[in-house]
């Protein structure tokens, strides 16, 4: 008792003690010569929920590394996000407006390649004349001597595949022969690298749609304002593609077009705010993933050329017309081009959040062998969320041809009527060379630390690259996802008829299961024999989940 006395009694004179250095600070800081005022906020919901997306954006924004930034984007979403699923080779009727606006491209329709190619064309038509025979001989017996033995699948038409797979063997002969004949001529050649079957994923956030049914029910329910239950949503919305071939160097293509031009109002593309599920294109639990056909850390990070089959033309009703096929071509050369360069800004340090500072541009080549479709793409911007899609003046710029045939047919072994003008813009796609930019490519990575692998901390390297690779597998959770089943949907939600039992499941309750965030989970165990001492009471391991 005594101890306790005393111990209070030195404590009063402690702070009874004048501490004369920190009132001079205090005295030295307390004035300024302009009156500095706290930041006014809007504190009402809306300007709350506002304050927390730039929150969380920023946060993004500041980390280091590429893995960090992507494992960042699912944080939120446990179950991965509700996408809207946009696939290379599904192209609904009508799709071009939805397609546009997704992607804020601006399509411009051209019959030969634009002003940037005009100063290679002359030198594409000498090397034409010098390998026009060995592409010609590389079509006809691919077309008539080679005899195939088909795998067939059973979620895709026998057509189909057909077609993409005597597509992939002429694609492949045709870059061959034109990659021999241009390396030794064009360093950029020499060191370009081939990847075939390549694994092309983006993912990024679109606003300005209108809500889906459950999400105004959801408002209503939870007495939102009224002005509020139709407001326009931000809707996830994924990517995922396979082409046939790939060419990709260290250094990106020259921009088609000034970067300024990107806010031009010509270019403005129209909202298209319907439910995508009315056009054709539906949803799906996943994680968000970009992956631009190679991991992180690859030297050869631009993409400079990529091939597709038009196999999924033959799948669509004859009642779609001629017209819209075309449109569908032109369709999935957007998604792959802008699919493609999203992923390849995302290896760069931006997302869906941090808007590109250069523009980043790509070449697409839709074909079936015959019929030939080249598009050129330039990326201007990728944000395009709910908060900046109305006030974000920059759009994506592609000029691309009608389907154009390389040859008439091929009788005797022989390819006849060969059209020079498709394999002359074919030979400019290549010659093409890029350039090393003359301002910063990564402002949003860390100097240091731009990959996981640079991380000198072994604990933390080995387990963000292993969280990292397992979130882009998409493997199914160790459990299910929470699933109202139809009978619950029945007797408990649209009709109360079993109010007297248990209210366990989450629905009843007032929980959704489906806001659980990533780092929700309980860490693994670590045993007594495995942990750093015996007297450690560190029981579970650590986990470096970035801090958004």
């Amino acid at each position: 008792m005594h101890i306790i006395k005393l111990h209070r009694s030195l404590l009063k004179i402690k702070n009874a003690i004048p501490r004369y250095s920190t009132i001079t600070a205090l005295e030295e800081s307390e004035y300024t010569e302009t009156p500095e005022y706290p930041p006014i906020l809007d504190m009402t919901r809306e300007g709350k929920l506002l304050r927390r997306r730039q929150s969380f954006q920023s946060k993004i924004q500041e980390l280091n590394t590429i893995e960090e930034k992507q494992i960042a984007l699912n944080m939120p979403r446990y179950y991965g996000w509700q996408c809207i699923m946009l696939n290379n080779d599904k192209v609904p009727y009508n799709a071009m407006p939805l397609v546009q606006y997704y992607t804020r491209s601006h399509f411009i329709p051209v019959a030969k390649l634009p002003e940037a190619y005009n100063e290679i064309e002359q030198q594409a038509s000498n090397i034409l004349q010098e390998i026009k025979s060995q592409i010609e001989d590389a079509i006809a017996i691919e077309l008539t001597d080679v005899e195939r033995n088909f795998k067939f699948l059973q979620d895709k038409s026998i057509k189909m595949q057909q077609e993409d797979t005597i597509t992939k063997c002429v694609v492949r002969q045709i870059n061959r022969i034109i990659m021999n004949n241009l390396s030794d001529n064009l360093p950029h050649i020499l060191s370009t690298q081939i990847d075939y079957d390549a694994r092309h994923e983006a993912f990024w956030h679109i606003g300005g749609v209108d809500p889906p049914t459950t999400t105004v029910k959801w408002r209503k329910e939870n007495k939102w304002p009224k002005s509020t239950h139709y407001e326009s949503t931000d809707r996830p919305v994924q990517y995922i593609g396979s082409p046939i071939l790939t060419l990709r160097n260290r250094h990106p293509l020259k921009p088609l077009i000034p970067y300024s031009e990107a806010e031009n109002p010509a270019f403005k593309v129209d909202k298209f705010t319907t439910i995508p599920g009315s056009v054709g294109y539906f949803r799906e639990f996943r994680h968000g993933t970009n992956i631009p056909g190679f991991w992180p850390g690859d030297i050869d990070e631009f993409g400079l050329l990529s091939y597709h089959g038009r196999g999924h033309i033959l799948d669509r009703k004859t009642s779609f017309g001629e017209q819209d096929n075309i449109e569908a071509l032109h369709c999935q050369a957007m998604k792959a081009s802008f699919g493609w360069l999203l992923a390849q800004a995302n290896y760069q340090g931006f997302t869906t959040f941090n808007d590109l500072t250069y523009p980043l541009v790509t070449q697409t080549v839709i074909t079936n062998g015959k019929l030939w479709s080249l598009y050129a793409y330039q990326l201007n911007t990728i944000v395009m969320h709910n908060d900046t899609v109305d006030s974000n003046p920059k759009h994506n710029i592609c000029f691309g041809t009608k389907p154009l045939q390389l040859y008439e047919t091929i009788e005797n072994g022989k390819v006849l009527g060969l059209n020079e003008d498709v394999l002359k813009m074919l030979l400019q796609f290549y010659m093409n060379a890029p350039a090393e930019r003359d301002h910063a490519m990564k402002p949003y990575l860390g100097k240091d630390e731009k990959v996981v692998a640079d991380i000198e901390d072994d604990n933390r390297r080995c387990w963000l690259e292993e969280r990292y690779k397992y979130l882009v597998s998409n493997r199914p959770k160790h459990s299910l996802i929470p699933e109202v089943y139809l009978w619950e949907k029945i007797y408990k939600i649209q009709h109360n008829t079993r109010f007297f039992e248990a209210k366990r499941r989450p629905f009843e309750r007032g929980i959704n299961p489906f806001n659980r965030r990533l780092d929700d989970h309980i860490s693994p165990y670590i045993p007594k024999v495995l942990r750093e001492y015996p007297r450690s009471k560190k029981k579970f391991e650590a986990t470096y989940y970035p801090q958004v």
